[in-house]
């Protein structure tokens, strides 16, 4: 799967964030740690989506978005 990322460059380093999940960010000292950290971070918030989801009664559907 593919998302959008937000990087900017902070005096610390590089700063990475997903618009398309929210809180879902990292950083690095370097623009490579800033993408790396940025995969790992995408997986966690993944698997803890599931989790919290597993046991509830949410439904799931995809929706066709029109202009």
């Amino acid at each position: 799967m593919k998302y959008k990322i937000a990087l900017q460059e902070t005096e610390e380093g590089f700063s990475v964030s997903i618009p398309g999940l929210p809180g879902c960010w990292s950083q690095g000292a370097t623009e490579v740690e800033a993408l790396a950290n940025i995969q790992d971070a995408i997986h966690e918030y993944l698997a803890t989506r599931e989790e919290l989801l597993r046991g509830t009664h949410a439904r799931r559907r995809r929706i066709r978005l029109s202009r």
